[in-house]
């Protein structure tokens, strides 16, 4: 059996984690994730995804603010691991516990491209024709190691975030158990720093939209699919935001035309479809109903 500490927080680790399980070859025997946050407006404490999944499954889990807090890194050398295999967790991981045992990134990117936190947003952002997702040997830098394998589809496949996170989780998982199981037959490619791009955490400023450039405007609403989404000065969020064209020019916000389950707007470059809008402290409506009730019609402004 391989033995697997395995560090994650969200979804995308939970959907590697439960391969992992599943796999007649691999034992998990240690679970490593962020601490229970409060979420929503109520502030709930909620357990992180991959909490969850170990919990049912009856492996023990550790919560640390840090990985040097203190009993970390010995509870981790018990378990006398093969392999700390992690994704998505959200610390990096220091050499102390680098040098336990081979530690694996999932990391979704084709890299050297995108090492950072938003690896997924990024591609849809700027449009890349192909995503992925590497796995890579750990070091002390940030997504910088030595590269084991690579997974990747068609952006088109999968054009917003939440459908990227679907598609890229599962091949992610398939390209885990691959490495885990040939790990001795694999040769590490070194990555090519000069071609390296870095991406940042996303801010909630990020989702902040206009009417200036169509393909901008849903690249963005593809990438922030969920949190932060798009919303426009005054707060107004849009929703089901698709390209019509991206090279008209037009009067910017400005209506072109209505229909029954969406409306299109103009952009100084390009046009949209919007399908839902939302007003600040209210909740969403369909086009036409928030039309109808800011008494517009074509010809005028939806800003």
């Amino acid at each position: 059996m391989i033995n697997v500490v395995y560090m994650g927080t969200p979804e995308y680790a939970k959907v590697i984690l439960e391969e992992l399980i599943e796999h007649d070859k691999i034992e998990v025997s240690l679970v490593i994730t962020q601490p229970d946050r409060p979420v929503g407006r109520k502030k709930i404490l909620t357990a992180p995804p991959v909490k969850e999944l170990a919990n049912k499954h009856n492996i023990e889990v550790l919560q640390p603010d840090r990985l040097k807090q203190e009993g970390i890194k010995e509870a981790i050398a018990a378990k006398g691991a093969d392999f700390i295999v992690v994704a998505a967790f959200g610390q990096l991981l220091p050499k102390e516990i680098l040098d336990i045992a081979p530690s694996i990134n999932l990391h979704a990117s084709i890299l050297p491209k995108y090492r950072g936190a938003s690896p997924i947003q990024s591609a849809l952002l700027n449009g890349d024709e192909y995503s992925g997702v590497t796995a890579m040997l750990m070091d002390e830098g940030l997504d910088t190691g030595d590269m084991l394998g690579f997974r990747y589809i068609k952006s088109a496949d999968a054009p917003t975030l939440d459908l990227m996170m679907a598609k890229l989780s599962t091949l992610a998982a398939k390209l885990c158990v691959d490495v885990l199981v040939e790990y001795d037959n694999i040769l590490p490619i070194k990555q090519l720093n000069a071609l390296a791009t870095k991406c940042g955490k996303v801010k909630k400023d990020d989702g902040l939209v206009d009417f200036e450039s169509a393909l901008e405007l849903v690249r963005k609403h593809n990438a922030y699919f969920g949190w932060p989404g798009v919303f426009l000065e005054s707060g107004v969020k849009l929703f089901g935001v698709e390209l019509i064209d991206d090279s008209s020019k037009n009067s910017a916000g400005e209506i072109l035309e209505i229909t029954k389950k969406y409306v299109i707007v103009g952009c100084s470059q390009g046009s949209v479809k919007i399908r839902e809008l939302q007003p600040k402290s209210k909740s969403k409506m369909d086009a036409k109903a928030y039309i109808a009730g800011k008494r517009l019609k074509v010809g005028d402004k939806i800003l």
